[in-house]
């Protein structure tokens, strides 16, 4: 994305187009209003119908460009620039860092825009689609500080799956914010993040796992029958008891093939000696403590019958 494929009409005119083309262009929707007082190019936004970051990109570029002290896309705004997923992002809500001292205060959501008062160090400042924003490492640091543990370790898991950050960036970031509130909490979810959570749902489950007294489970496990043959790949695997976790599991085919194949994939597990549970987003969030129960069933029904190691 270019200087000159969004801007406010004074960014236009400065590019040496007058402001009866100006009009002309909006009138014909060859520029398009993006925020209050910035406009793009129609052909940007079409290229960013298919690009959510770029989409996002143009926002944040739209409200710096209206903007005494333009800032930095930072927190949520920066995880979507680097296409790191998020639990929730609040819609159309664009977030910057400002220098400590701006007038826009430490928090403040005001049409849409929510600013942080921060020191930034040119180290932990990128660019994405020519957008300023704060590197994964400092973006994972910020949301962690700043949102409960499950949405840290959301975005942790994906920075870290991603290979947009190593555990060891992520924690000489947070070192530089040692005495900012929320640095404990940051902490907890840098230790606890896991670049093998594929996921979302995978990354929520480990956290509600944890929550509910669970012994934290393998990721990603390759699974073998008695013969050797590999039977397939688990989200979720505790070891001692012969016990697979798998998120969404049958629930996310409606029929077909798909399903088919899950079914088998089950028998094989069952068969080779292993309990299969699945977890399906709407089970995990409504009775989470329902879905660790039937987790502890497993590990019961694997200890009767003499499978636990």
């Amino acid at each position: 994305m270019s200087k000159v494929d969004v801007g406010t009409l004074a960014t236009w005119r400065a590019a040496g187009i007058s402001t009866r083309q100006l009009h002309s262009l909006v009138s014909s929707g060859q520029l398009v209003k993006v925020r209050h007082g910035a406009y793009a190019t129609s052909s940007v936004l079409a290229r960013a119908a298919s690009d959510p970051g770029l989409r996002h990109a143009l926002e944040v570029a739209a409200t710096m460009a209206t903007r005494r002290h333009g800032g930095t896309a930072s927190h949520h705004s920066a995880a979507l620039l680097h296409g790191l997923r998020l639990l929730k992002q609040p819609p159309g809500t664009v977030t910057l860092t400002v220098p400590p001292g701006t007038r826009a205060g430490r928090y403040r959501q005001d049409a849409g825009v929510i600013c942080h008062a921060a020191e930034l160090p040119d180290q932990q400042v990128t660019k994405r689609y020519g957008v300023p924003v704060t590197t994964a490492a400092r973006t994972v640091a910020d949301i962690a500080r700043t949102t409960t543990f499950m949405e840290g370790v959301v975005v942790a898991d994906a920075a870290l799956y991603e290979r947009h950050a190593s555990k060891s960036e992520l924690r000489r970031v947070l070192a530089g914010c040692e005495r900012w509130p929320g640095t404990s909490r940051a902490r907890q979810v840098i230790d606890f993040a896991d670049g093998l959570a594929e996921s979302v749902l995978e990354s929520c489950a480990r956290v509600l796992f944890r929550d509910h007294g669970l012994p934290p489970p393998e990721l990603q496990v390759h699974i073998t029958g008695r013969d050797r043959t590999m039977i397939a790949r688990v989200d979720f695997f505790w070891r001692r008891y012969g016990v697979v976790a798998e998120t969404d599991g049958l629930l996310k085919y409606d029929s077909g093939e798909r399903a088919i194949a899950e079914r088998r994939r089950d028998r094989l597990l069952l068969e080779a000696g292993f309990e299969v549970v699945h977890v399906t987003w709407q089970e995990l969030f409504s009775d989470p403590a329902r879905v660790a129960g039937r987790i502890r069933e497993a590990f019961r029904r694997a200890e009767r019958l003499g499978l636990a190691q």
